[in-house]
């Protein structure tokens, strides 16, 4: 049998022993704690020397971490030195420590689609001893926060970014252990109870949070259930008291850096030292050889979920706009100033044009149907599209960037866009290249979720019949087909309906269509011509695809009962243009309920856990871990199209309303349609 004798500098409490098989050979495992000796250490180090087969090393590298006095760092050193020297291999575990906690986050991002640590908001409570997770954790997130100088020397200030950190742990922190009289200051009620609050506040609004395995209860022990909940933890070598202390303080996750390789947890000086005395790795031979042992083993870091279920949280930002001088009306001091002076909000509106983007509402609750889980944030800008038009694109695309900063430091992943005028067309594109986040505009679910509220506005229309329990027996029409939006209303009412035709200006354009749809859907009817008014007066559904269709689209020429689904920005109908029609359903979208039964946000206008199709489309990628610009520019692609609507059935996404020029449709207002239309077509 194989002896390993741990000699630990933490507490003799932990004190244990056991038998194990290890790369089918018997090991004896012996720790023996010196709660902080060094000299005990010493003479345990001469005491083991020749009776075990190896020696491991525990606590010091948190030792190290944590001494302030050069007198307590070269009785460490004195301690490794005496190690180097005896006749029994001793080993602090640096090698498997070093690889452990590099391996440990590099395997979990390329394992959770290379993006699970992406900006996420890290807090150390020590970057000093966590500088290797700190320094691959930099790699992926500039949002590292540093709680050092706090801990250590009761500075009421965290250390943001590596670069500060190195500062502080340069010749800083030695000066700041000889400060006079530092600690009557740093140690009273006061500076404490700021320390207290700022520390607090960190760990609260983190995401990740990074504890040394020495101190663990003591970092850990001041937060509550509140402070800690849906945390995910990085530390080392997580016993079981560990696993189940974590569990009642509601972390969602816990990433263990030192590989489980026995069924007792063991940390990674002995790791280190059975693996020389399994594979007999010579005293003083090169760290190559382990090395080469470590990669070939492929130890995997082990992540636990506490509660048994695996979780991921994934974070998003949407931008949103008033679309009006009505909306502004919803900032409680704008509307007490709009009821005192209604003649102001002109004014208003201008001058909130200029206002910088805040955080509107945090969005929380949202679970997929798959598990994953979105949380993010509405940034708001206080410009109107009028004002956006009134003062150029360069204007609005400046505060798009100003809010992904924002996005940013909130620790999102991906970012949505708000519907921009159309005169802003560009302004994505260029968001899209200078932005420090990921973009989409949403366009391709709008597209989508305006055709599946138009299939299901002429199914509550009633005036048509199912084929096959699913195809519409029905005639539909998109003007502007070979437009970029048309091309995918094409494809996508061809799966929906029976007869279909194609109307546009290009003939060459139009025959290549019909060809392309053609073979996608065989089945269906397809027409194909230049000329909008040739069939109108027989069409259930017509798709308004282009701006042109305001010059050949007369509502007044469509048959009672007919849904026209407008997907231009800006509508080309109006409100008094609708009223013309009292018969006729007008729709602009579809509005989308988000999955989960507990989702929160404030009032965008829409009933609880409804969102715009541009929200809907930033939240679905959210949901799938696509952290990309997906959507850009006015036009979206087919593919896109077809792929949003796919994931968005995938996490469960459902079509909760049917929007018009005025707003949502209720049941009523839909049924009160088709009795006027039922009652027309009696009359003719």
């Amino acid at each position: 049998m194989k002896h390993i004798i741990q000699i630990s500098l933490g507490p003799s409490l932990d004190d244990n022993e056991f038998e194990t098989e290890f790369l089918k050979q018997p090991f004896h495992i012996k720790r023996l704690g010196t709660d902080g000796d060094v000299g005990k250490a010493s003479d345990l180090l001469l005491k083991w020397n020749k009776k075990a087969d190896a020696i491991a090393l525990g606590s010091i590298r948190a030792a190290q971490s944590m001494v302030s006095k050069r007198a307590s760092n070269r009785e460490l050193a004195k301690l490794l030195e005496l190690g180097s020297k005896l006749d029994t291999p001793v080993t602090s575990g640096d090698m498997l420590r070093l690889v452990g906690h590099e391996w440990s986050l590099r395997h979990i991002q390329f394992k959770f689609g290379n993006n699970y640590f992406n900006n996420a908001r890290v807090f150390f409570f020590s970057g000093r001893s966590s500088r290797t997770i700190a320094t691959v954790m930099a790699e992926y997130s500039d949002n590292l926060t540093f709680a050092d100088a706090s801990l250590e020397n009761g500075i009421p200030r965290l250390i943001d970014g590596m670069n500060e950190l190195e500062r502080y742990s340069g010749r800083l922190r030695d000066v700041l252990d000889w400060v006079p009289g530092k600690s009557m200051l740093t140690d009273s009620a006061p500076v404490r109870s700021i320390i207290d609050h700022v520390v607090r506040q960190a760990v609260q609004k983190s995401h990740v949070l990074v504890v040394p395995h020495h101190g663990f209860f003591k970092y850990l022990d001041p937060y509550t259930v509140e402070d800690l909940h849906a945390k995910t933890v990085i530390t080392s070598t997580v016993y079981d008291d560990r696993i189940d202390y974590l569990k009642d303080k509601g972390v969602d996750v816990i990433i263990d850096t030192t590989p489980k390789l026995l069924s007792n947890v063991a940390g990674v000086s002995v790791l280190e030292a059975m693996l020389r005395v399994a594979f007999d790795i010579p005293k003083g031979e090169s760290d190559d050889e382990l090395l080469e042992i470590i990669s070939n083993m492929q130890m995997e870091p082990r992540i636990i979920y506490p509660s048994g279920t695996p979780k991921r949280v994934n974070r998003f930002a949407y931008v949103i706009h008033p679309p009006s001088q009505e909306y502004l009306k919803k900032l409680k001091p704008i509307e007490v100033l709009s009821d005192l002076a209604p003649g102001m909000m002109d004014t208003v509106e201008k001058v909130m044009a200029y206002a910088p983007p805040f955080v509107y509402s945090t969005v929380s609750g949202i679970r997929s149907e798959t598990g994953e889980e979105a949380e993010g944030w509405l940034i708001a800008l206080g410009v109107t599209p009028e004002q956006m038009q009134a003062h150029g694109p360069d204007f609005t695309t400046k505060r798009i960037l100003e809010a992904a900063e924002i996005a940013k430091k909130k620790g999102a992943q991906i970012m949505g866009i708000g519907l921009l005028p159309k005169a802003m067309k560009d302004t994505s594109l260029d968001v899209a290249k200078h932005a420090v986040l990921p973009i989409t505009t949403g366009n391709s679910y709008f597209a989508s979720s305006a055709l599946w509220a138009a299939a299901e506005a002429v199914r509550k229309m009633g005036m048509t019949k199912l084929k096959n329990g699913k195809l519409l027996r029905a005639k539909t029409m998109v003007i502007g087909a070979t437009g970029a939006v048309g091309v995918i209303c094409s494809h996508l009412l061809a799966k929906a309906f029976e007869e279909v035709h194609l109307v546009g200006r290009n003939i060459a354009k139009l025959l290549a269509l019909q060809e392309s749809v053609q073979k996608e859907v065989p089945s269906v009817k397809l027409y194909v011509s230049t000329r909008a008014d040739k069939n109108l007066s027989e069409m259930d559904m017509i798709v308004a695809a282009s701006s042109g269709t305001r010059d050949v689209l007369d509502i007044m020429q469509v048959k009672p009962g007919c849904v026209i689904t407008d997907i231009n920005l800006p509508s080309i109908f109006t409100k008094e243009g609708v009223a013309k029609r009292p018969d006729v359903l007008v729709i602009r979208g579809g509005e989308i309920r988000l999955p989960g039964n507990q989702v929160e946000m404030k009032d965008i206008g829409l009933p609880p856990g409804v969102v715009y199709a541009g929200l809907a489309e930033t939240i679905t990628l959210a949901l799938e871990g696509r952290f990309e610009v997906f959507t850009v520019g006015t036009s979206p692609q087919w593919d896109k199209v077809r792929e949003i609507y796919r994931l968005g059935l995938k996490h469960g996404m459902q079509l909760a309303a049917i929007s018009g020029v005025d707003g949502i449709y209720s049941e009523e207002e839909i049924a009160r349609v088709k009795e006027l239309a039922v009652k027309e077509r009696n009359r003719a």
